[in-house]
């Protein structure tokens, strides 16, 4: 399948659960509080809120150790009453995972047939979790095939798909963004000077997607209308489950910049489901740590999550 974006990814495992992370090599800032806070806070906050939304920075090791500790953490606290929503799956393989959780299908097959991104060593361990604890996980993504179509052609052409394939995505039409976060995607697409990490990822081949760089606006692709298809998709998704499942709680993961400031995911969500309250951690590595200045963060999330950047990461692009 051809993608309008090129790109050449070399990964290059580091294997974080090798690594000795300790809380050494993070800091949490809680913006309620305005003062450093441990883990077991965002737990304890968890029991108001009914998503918690984990940015993360794709290929930071600390990243993905708090992810798995958060993930158990909330499992002990809340136990079967829980669920994992991930960015990292797709809508259309929901039965693959459903498959594998149950104890069907070998790794091997799990893995190729729900294409699992190049650093899925990074999420295996919250999926083997699931699994081990029978939790559901929510394949919560739009495929790349239907975000390329809208970015190529608009929402008119997913119009015409066979209603068998509408299933894959948000219902339609779907909101595009707006205000601060379009403008955050108008930067992001090279229309401004100001830099803006993207993690959002996109297919590079028929199996396998990899985090992207920067994307840029190619031709006539609609960074806007693909971009809000991904995350309408997944505020769908979570939305979706919560009406057969009310009363559980969810841990949603995605690349930060789909829930940073309240925006993109988190807002499509209070379009399919008002009530349902979110609570948002943003995590990444920054070079002043330990020595934060929280202030510059403050405005991301609940919870500001600085990881030590001396750790080596997952993989390197």
């Amino acid at each position: 399948m051809k993608s309008v974006f090129f790109c050449i990814v070399i990964l290059i495992p580091f294997f974080a659960g090798a690594q000795n992370i300790s809380e050494n090599n993070y800091k949490i800032y809680s913006v309620k509080l305005q003062k450093e806070v441990s883990i077991n806070t965002i737990i304890s906050d968890m029991a108001n809120y009914d998503v918690l939304f984990y940015g993360e920075q794709h290929n930071d090791s600390v990243t993905h150790y708090l992810e798995k500790t958060i993930f158990e953490m909330m499992y002990a606290q809340f136990n079967s009453n829980l669920a994992l929503s991930m960015e990292m799956f797709d809508r259309d393989v929901q039965p693959v995972m459903n498959e594998y959780l149950a104890g069907f299908i070998r790794e091997k097959n799990f893995k190729k047939d729900a294409r699992v991104w190049s650093n899925y060593n990074d999420y295996r361990p919250m999926v083997e979790f699931a699994k081990e604890k029978k939790l559901n996980v929510i394949c919560a993504n739009s495929a790349s095939r239907y975000t390329n179509l809208a970015g190529r052609k608009g929402e008119s052409e997913l119009m015409k798909l066979p209603k068998e394939s509408k299933l894959n995505f948000a219902p339609l039409p779907y909101d595009t963004a707006t205000g601060a976060y379009h403008e955050k995607l108008w930067e992001m697409s090279g229309h401004s000077l100001t830099p803006t990490a993207p993690t959002t990822a996109i297919t590079t081949t028929d199996t396998a997607k990899v985090p992207a760089p920067p994307m840029m606006m190619m031709g006539n692709f609609n960074l806007v209308v693909a971009q809000s298809l991904w995350d309408a998709t997944m505020a769908y998704s979570i939305a979706e489950y919560r009406k057969k499942s009310p009363d559980k709680k969810i841990m949603q993961v995605n690349g930060r910049f789909h829930s940073d400031e309240g925006f993109a995911v988190v807002t499509q969500l209070k379009k399919y489901s008002p009530k349902t309250k979110a609570l948002i951690i943003s995590t990444g590595s920054d070079d002043t740590f330990p020595n934060i200045d929280w202030s510059q963060f403050k405005n991301l999330g609940d919870y500001i999550i600085i990881t030590d950047p001396k750790v080596p990461v997952t993989y390197e692009e």
